[in-house]
């Protein structure tokens, strides 16, 4: 199997610069040794106006079954000659993607000492595979290329032309062209999608997989129209690896959106330590909850638990207030349960504590809890116990991946949602997109919102004077804001809204915590 990659060039900018790029002298032809055969690198032509390299690719088709121990196609234990008698030493492959990563591995991550601002810099790239295997005809590899910026060109393979009534192999040649990529860039999309074509591999896809994934699709594959296409047959159809990868995919996205880092965007809770995992101590990890209603424990990270014994253990469990986190989930479940919702977002779920609190009351028959933070979904997965629950139970929770930034079609069609604890750390420019993904798009007949009351702030002995409760709240409202932000979302999109207070309501500050209750008006349900 192989493959050529050929520029041009002028006398002030020869195309033998390829030669530098590649690492590999246009003057002698080299081989390097591959766990499956010898990969050669050699120039057909190098001049200053033209330069071809080839990458031929000898399979060793011996010690491919060796290695492979029947994995790959061909590897059923019955198919013994099928092993040795097969495309890979014709046809590009996973193979040939490997040998590329290895032979070219510095050019790919777009690295040359020699010529460092050319590596940089678009060229004039024509890429030709003879023998391509494409599940999915000459259209899919259209769509997986063109995105990208490639000119393509496919011919269909005969199965054999002197019988063209037998019609088309599966096997393509394909050649691509481009003025506007880099060397890497290039490599990187061969790297990617020569396996997602043949839709096969040959070796044990692992989890390390999903780093070589995001590696080679950095800058290209978070925004590509067949994402999951790619990531699918990347990770060979893997499920778990697949998710895995689309979720680190959509926080590189919306970071890129954002113009911020990645870290920043996964920034809900802290990373949770291992010996807390084996505990199933997750208390330590719960962001925004406080722990008192007033006695100056409020805080992330702040746990109940008990040191006495016997009686006057019971006596300072009785003296303790009920924490605020337990009384918001309170109030909240109490609205819709009223409401008489059944299926219910938890919108910014965080580590899935409302959503535990959902699962223990049969009358809600859909719970989804979704989140930007891949860490807290994690967090919340473990502390749901997911991976261990009934069938039955499981059918009644999902956890996903998303932003409340934009609208989500998933989102439709709930009876209510529940934003609690979440639009303080929205930037403020933002809050609009919020209103609009959740009252305008996704539009369920109620909505919860619960938010701090600043004015209670005065009454944790705990906070400094003019400090947040939480160092990632971009504001925090006093009741008159809230109430004034809530009419107006209500007047704009058809919704009623009544306030409720949460946790003691002090006559002068008013209560820790404020929630809004909006329900759908029954004309706009109608028209709904």
């Amino acid at each position: 199997m192989f493959l050529t990659i050929s520029t041009t060039g002028t006398a002030e900018r020869p195309a033998t610069d390829l030669g530098f790029l590649l690492h590999k002298h246009p003057g002698k032809a080299q081989a390097f040794s591959t766990s499956y055969g010898t990969a050669h690198v050699l120039y057909p032509e190098a001049d200053a106006e033209r330069c071809t390299a080839a990458l031929l690719l000898e399979v060793d088709s011996v010690a491919l079954v060796r290695r492979g121990k029947t994995k790959g196609r061909g590897g059923a234990p019955d198919a013994a000659l099928a092993q040795y008698v097969n495309d890979r030493p014709y046809a590009a492959s996973s193979l040939l993607a490997v040998a590329l990563s290895g032979v070219f591995s510095t050019a790919m991550r777009g690295v040359c000492t020699t010529l460092p601002e050319r590596a940089g810099e678009p060229l004039p790239l024509r890429i030709e595979i003879p023998a391509l295997p494409a599940r999915g005809g000459p259209d899919l590899v259209q769509q997986l290329f063109a995105p990208l910026g490639w000119a393509v060109t496919v011919e269909p393979v005969a199965l054999d032309v002197e019988f063209p009534q037998w019609g088309d192999s599966r096997y393509v040649r394909l050649v691509l062209e481009s003025e506007a990529l880099t060397l890497a860039e290039a490599l990187r999309h061969l790297y990617v999608l020569l396996p997602v074509l043949d839709d096969a591999k040959h070796y044990w896809v692992s989890a390390d997989e999903v780093d070589k994934l995001l590696r080679a699709g950095e800058g290209w594959l978070p925004g590509h129209p067949e994402q999951k296409l790619i990531t699918s047959r990347y990770l060979s159809r893997r499920w778990s690896l697949t998710r895995q990868a689309i979720e680190r995919l959509e926080l590189v996205r919306l970071a890129e959106t954002d113009d911020s880092e990645v870290e920043e965007i996964d920034n809900a809770v802290e990373e949770i330590r291992d010996d807390d995992i084996d505990n199933n101590n997750y208390d330590n990890y719960d962001n925004d909850n406080e722990t008192g209603t007033g006695t100056g424990t409020e805080g992330r990270g702040e746990t109940e638990t008990k040191t006495e014994t016997g009686t006057e253990a019971a006596a300072e469990a009785d003296e303790r207030p009920t924490p605020l986190a337990v009384l918001r989930r309170e109030a909240i479940i109490a609205a819709l349960q009223e409401s008489g919702a059944a299926r219910v977002l938890d919108l910014g779920c965080g580590q899935g504590q409302l959503v535990q609190a959902l699962l223990k009351d049969p009358r809600f028959t859909e719970i989804v809890g979704m989140d930007v933070s891949v860490r807290a979904l994690t967090i919340a997965s473990r502390r749901l116990k997911l991976d261990r629950m009934g069938e039955r139970q499981a059918s009644r929770v999902r956890l996903v991946q998303g932003s409340l930034a934009y609208t989500d079609r998933r989102l439709k069609g709930y009876d209510a949602a529940v934003l609690s604890e979440v639009v303080e750390h929205v930037d403020p420019p933002r809050l609009s997109a919020v209103e609009y993904a959740v009252f305008g798009a996704a539009r369920p007949r109620t909505v919860l919102v619960t938010t701090p009351n600043v004015e209670y702030n005065v009454r944790w002995e705990s906070l400094p004077a003019g400090h947040a409760r939480h160092g990632d709240h971009r504001f925090e409202w006093t009741r008159a804001e809230f109430r004034a932000w809530a009419d107006t979302v209500a007047g704009r999109h058809g919704y009623d809204v009544r306030f409720v207070p949460v946790g003691p309501d002090d006559p002068e500050v008013g209560p820790p915590t404020q929630m809004a209750v909006f329900t759908l008006t029954t004309k706009e349900e109608k028209a709904a």
